[in-house]
């Protein structure tokens, strides 16, 4: 096919949102972390769950205060002494006070709180010199949130501080999306099966610890995978069965043309239907997508630096729609050139980059060794930069959409 017929790599990011999210189950909130909720959270209590205190001092009826002054003090006998924890709210008889100290409910009776540091405490009578308004450092029932209140809706994923907030919201179970089921198929006869394999010919197997590690990073659980050799029965026997046991099925390798690339034939034999095949991307045009029921089948060239671009770029986006993410993925972010690149006419380019921080911009430093089998450069990689097909080369200072990695 004429690379001025590839499917563009815009088009082909379109085309996963034809993937549906995986059914939802209810899970503990414990449990949850990394999980994409699959409905509205709402708060079981208010927030705060009762009138307290923000500070530690001396709870008083602010009313009561309007003629304190440096020579003038308003002088309160000390009543009794509220703790956060406390269960009985006790009232407050006028003109008095009570010791209480943060998160405590306030006395019935009692509308502020007089922070500790400006009075005077002289035997059991707290001496005031200012005046303090009603509502002074106290925190109202229901005023963060009230019961019934969203908290977080459908398609956030639960980080660490989402997770908290449900938890003091008195949220216990939450309705999410299953982590996707993943299986990794590294075909190739040159790919050494065990550590240490240094038969001539062979290769260390970089695609699935790479494949394997990226899923991980992202908080997935580690994929199945199998190694397949270059055999049409081999490459049928693996294929079919990670089909019937994945929601996603990636595989590294025999996507292309060649005599033993049987991954494209291989798939549509078994009832995949293909959605594209082939990108106007470099690394990782012979990308092949596909679907057969609720499996989705990932086909992505064999090099491993392609096999990055794919991941980051294209899993990324299955991946977030299988598990009804909201946030659109992949995550693109802007940043600036430093130095000029070559473009493609025919082909979007993807190229790793290091991110550089100079007053308050992003700044983007393109790193040598892009070459679709090359890794090395990994090390001082920290963006995938897309850089749209067209005739003139990028310039130093041109802003560019990345990928952090």
């Amino acid at each position: 096919m004429p690379e001025h017929r590839l499917l563009s790599l815009a088009d082909a990011l379109a085309m996963y949102e034809g993937v549906g999210a995986l059914p939802a189950f209810e899970l503990d909130l414990a449990r949850a972390l990394g999980r994409v909720l699959a409905a509205p959270c709402l708060a079981a209590v208010d927030l705060p769950a009762f009138t307290q205190s923000a500070m530690d001092g001396y709870a008083i009826r602010g009313g009561e205060t309007g003629g304190a002054s440096a020579t003038h003090p308003v002088v309160m006998p000390v009543a009794g002494i509220m703790a956060a924890g406390e269960a009985t709210i006790p009232p407050m008889l006028p003109g008095t006070a009570f010791r209480i100290f943060t998160g405590a409910a306030l006395p019935v009776g009692a509308d502020a709180v007089v922070r500790q540091e400006i009075v005077e405490r002289v035997g059991n009578d707290m001496l005031l010199r200012e005046p303090v308004p009603p509502g002074n450092d106290v925190r109202y029932r229901g005023e963060e949130l009230q019961r019934g209140d969203t908290v977080a809706g459908p398609g956030q994923r639960i980080n660490a501080g989402l997770l908290g907030a449900l938890a003091m919201a008195g949220i216990h179970a939450v309705k999410v999306r299953p982590a996707p089921r993943v299986t990794v198929l590294v075909t190739g006869d040159e790919v050494a099966r065990e550590t240490g394999d240094t038969t001539t010919g062979r290769i260390h197997d970089a695609n699935g610890p790479l494949v394997t590690a990226w899923l991980l990073e992202r908080g997935y659980p580690a994929p199945a995978r199998v190694y397949v050799a270059d055999d049409p029965d081999a490459v049928r026997d693996a294929l079919a069965q990670a089909l019937d046991g994945s929601d996603l099925v990636i595989t590294t390798g025999g996507v292309s043309v060649g005599d033993r690339d049987y991954i494209p034939s291989t798939a549509q034999a078994l009832g995949v239907e293909r959605i594209f095949w082939k990108v106007a991307q470099k690394p990782g045009k012979p990308l092949w997508f596909g679907r057969r029921g609720s499996s989705w089948l990932m086909g992505m060239p064999g090099n491993p630096g392609a096999v990055l671009v794919c991941l980051a770029v294209h899993a990324a986006a299955v991946l977030a729609r299988l598990e009804g993410e909201a946030a659109a993925m992949p995550a693109w972010r802007i940043g600036e050139l430093v130095q000029g690149v070559e473009s493609d006419a025919g082909r979007d380019r993807l190229l790793r980059m290091e991110i550089r921080a100079d007053d308050g911009r992003l700044r983007l430093v393109p790193l040598p060794r892009q070459e679709s089998h090359m890794l090395s450069n990994l090390a001082s990689a920290s963006a995938l930069v897309w850089l749209p097909r067209r005739d003139q080369a990028y310039a130093a200072g041109e802003l560019l959409r990345y990928i952090a990695l």
